[in-house]
């Protein structure tokens, strides 16, 4: 356990010093020293630009990223579950996932307009698909012996879609979701970049264009931070949501 903790922090903490060292006589516009970024990191994110960009930004992730959720889960417990329906509906998926979400945009923009709905409509759109299809996959592996089981005792209903169904299929349904929210951070960022008021992105394209080039480089390592903090955070909940899962693994490994 100490050894993964070391490796863990270690490791970041030797790139950062690599980077640390090798751009600390850069004289180029571009590529200043990291140094400098991190003087200008304070005054850059810890003001008002906090509550004008970063909360904004991770308000619309949070709720595209829950929305996904419901609408992925739902429909693939749904399609998963029916193979009459799978069987229509899963080449109108292969084509929908196939579309990256970034295209969408100046869709979602003529539709939604370019207020905080299009930027969670774009989030949505990128974060439904793994969760959809892992979802869908999880639920067709679900173990026969099982099934049958609850069938001789007569478990029907919303009981036997929690018990069994969803239980069975959460490992695969928590591996998409993880896919999800890296997918998700990206297509904050991309949707605010396009006719936007506030974000993060749109404050790292203001710095770009201004030639702020220390502010944008903050940015860069603010989206890395968040980034790290969130699959931290999904972690924590991922071991809520599936110690009986990691116990089972566990017991196996000792035998």
């Amino acid at each position: 356990m100490l050894k993964r903790i070391g490796v863990a922090i270690g490791l970041p903490v030797v790139l950062v010093a690599i980077w640390w060292f090798a751009s600390a006589g850069s004289k180029d516009f571009y590529f200043p020293p990291l140094q400098k970024i991190v003087a200008a990191f304070p005054d850059t994110w810890f003001g008002p630009r906090m509550v004008d960009d970063v909360l904004p930004s991770l308000a619309r992730l949070a709720i595209g990223y829950l929305a996904a959720l419901l609408i992925g889960i739902g429909l693939g417990m749904l399609i998963g579950s029916n193979p009459t329906l799978r069987a229509i509906v899963e080449p109108v998926l292969e084509f929908l996932r196939a579309i990256p979400p970034p295209v969408l945009v100046p869709i979602l923009m003529l539709l939604a307009g370019i207020g905080d709905l299009m930027k969670v409509l774009v989030i949505i759109s990128g974060c439904v698909w793994p969760i959809l299809l892992n979802t869908v996959e999880g639920v067709r592996a679900v173990d026969e012996v099982l099934t049958d089981t609850c069938r001789s005792y007569r478990i029907r209903g919303g009981l036997r879609v929690y018990q069994l169904t969803l239980r069975s299929a959460s490992p695969q349904i928590v591996a998409g979701a993880r896919q999800a929210l890296s997918i998700g951070i990206i297509l904050m960022v991309i949707s605010e970049m396009f006719a936007a008021s506030s974000g993060i992105g749109f404050t790292v394209i203001q710095f770009k264009d201004g030639f702020r080039i220390p502010q944008m480089w903050t940015g860069v390592i603010l989206l890395g931070l968040l980034g790290v903090m969130l699959a931290f955070l999904f972690r924590l909940v991922e071991r809520r949501v599936l110690g009986w899962y990691h116990g089972i693994r566990a017991a196996q490994k000792e035998r």
